[in-house]
């Protein structure tokens, strides 16, 4: 391998592990991905930390586990960022982007890079202009976003792919809304004649859906799955025709997965209407929010269908194969800075897991905390989820994902879950009961781990509340 390697980094939001052939599904197709993977080694374990999309791209961009210290939020201008690093270091740095929050708002998940494209249309609920002024025009797939982004992608590399450069690219697609050409969903619904359907972000009973509903939209998003297959495709192919194949590193990621009715969910997070909650003494709450759409957000665990996601990375001279080792995303950035030859920061709290990758370790770390911002506690305000402010309703539950077990560690007054991935990888019987001691070990490790890397105690002291009355003493 090159001491300076060119790198990509595609990220795609929403992407479920379980739904790509790589992964062992049989019945979605990503033909692209899965043959991207025969070349490439495939990490079986890499299990999120940050949650959810802002949180989770600041880790990806800082190499720092952000949900200890932040929420969704601008990007901290102390950090140092990857893109910045390897700027300074020489290299031609680039990120295209139709995820909507980046830049919005002031929000500089730009800073770094030397150039930056924002591709407009994904949008909110709070900007519907965004979204149907855009999608108006649509002629045609390739008006989609995911097609508009890889198109700008191979357009850069056409004019730089000389330089040595590294290059980000994120889509948001396979994200909701789920609004690929009816073609698509028809490879998994037969008969589809567009029918659009939105999450509920709650339980998909209690929200009136019937199980037929899930279905549709399960296959709108594999069928959206399918398109962004066929376009990252497009840009791994552009890679190998533009000769970068012997000197390039790409890494394939998301940020986190999506319920479609496990666990009685649909979405990825519990939104209630509670017009009468109540906020925290001296929690600052903006003037117009009594005019909004207000709601709070729910007990909303983070289960195995969120936390583990695709981490699939092609580097020059690498034998394809598996990993088991637990990676996170904040150990990203300081493995691309090994793999490129540049210093790592102090700052950066991610282990590079370049060892691993070669195939010299077999271990990176013992277990992988996954959280909503540690903050979060009843009657905050936030705008997490899609930049609209929701007071929390309760302290949001974090997940410790070790190899066979992972426990969910909510506030005081949540009891605590316990799986046995080996037996239960669905996590459907809560085994705390009978294992209290070993799932209070595991805890105070995390707990210890997330004190390491500096939480303040105010926001692990409800954990360990939590923890004291669920073991009985003695």
């Amino acid at each position: 391998m090159s001491a300076r390697p060119n790198v990509v980094v595609i990220v795609s939001d929403t992407f479920r592990r379980d739904h790509l052939g790589a992964y062992g599904n049989p019945a979605i197709h990503t033909p692209y991905l899965d043959r991207f993977a025969r070349s490439s080694v495939v990490f079986d374990r890499h299990v999120i930390s940050s949650f959810p999309t802002m949180p989770a791209r600041a880790d990806l961009l800082t190499g720092s586990f952000s949900y200890t210290f932040m929420g969704w939020e601008p990007l901290p201008s102390h950090l140092p960022t990857l893109p910045g690093l390897l700027s300074r270091a020489g290299y031609l740095t680039m990120g295209i982007v139709d995820t909507p929050f980046f830049v919005r708002n002031g929000y500089g998940y730009d800073r770094g890079f030397d150039d930056f494209i924002w591709v407009r249309g994904q949008g909110d609920d709070t900007r519907p202009q965004e979204r149907s002024d855009y999608r108006a025009t649509w002629r045609s797939e390739s008006d989609r976003l995911v097609a508009r982004t890889v198109t700008e992608a191979e357009h850069w590399l056409e004019r730089h792919y000389k330089e040595n450069f590294f290059l980000y690219v994120d889509t948001w697609d396979p994200h909701e809304p789920w609004d690929a050409p009816e073609y698509y969903t028809r490879m998994y619904r037969p008969g589809y004649e567009g029918r659009g359907l939105y999450p509920s972000y709650g339980k998909w009973e209690e929200a009136g859906l019937t199980r037929d509903d899930i279905d549709l939209a399960h296959a709108m998003y594999c069928g959206e799955v399918t398109m962004v297959d066929f376009w990252i495709g497009r840009l791994l192919t552009k890679l190998d025709v533009l000769g970068l194949g012997d000197n390039t590193v790409i890494f394939f990621v998301s940020d986190h997965g999506f319920y479609f009715g496990e666990h009685g969910y649909f979405g990825k997070a519990e939104w209630i209407n509670d017009n009468w909650a109540t906020v925290t003494e001296g929690t600052v709450v903006p003037s117009w929010l009594p005019d909004s759409w207000l709601l709070t957000v729910g007990w909303s665990p983070l289960y195995q269908e969120l936390t583990r996601v695709p981490l699939i990375v092609h580097a020059p001279g690498l034998a394809p194969g598996r990993r088991e080792a637990l990676t996170t995303a904040p150990d990203l950035a300081p493995t691309i800075l090994e793999l490129t030859g540049v210093e790592r920061p102090s700052a950066m709290q991610g282990e590079p897991f370049l060892d691993v990758l070669v195939g010299s370790k077999d271990e990176h770390r013992p277990f992988v905390v996954s959280s909503w911002p540690l903050y979060f506690a009843e009657g905050e305000i936030t705008t997490a989820v899609d930049s609209r402010p929701r007071r929390i309703s309760s302290y949001m539950p974090l997940t410790v994902t070790t190899r066979d077990r992972s426990v969910i560690l909510g506030g005081p007054d949540d009891r605590p879950e316990l799986y046995d991935l080996a037996r239960d990888p669905r996590e459907q019987t809560n085994a705390w009961d009978a294992r209290a001691r070993e799932g209070k070990d595991l805890c105070e490790k995390a707990l210890s781990f997330l004190e390491e890397q500096g939480t303040p105690d105010g926001l692990l002291a409800p954990r360990r509340k939590a923890l004291e009355s669920a073991v009985p003493r003695g």
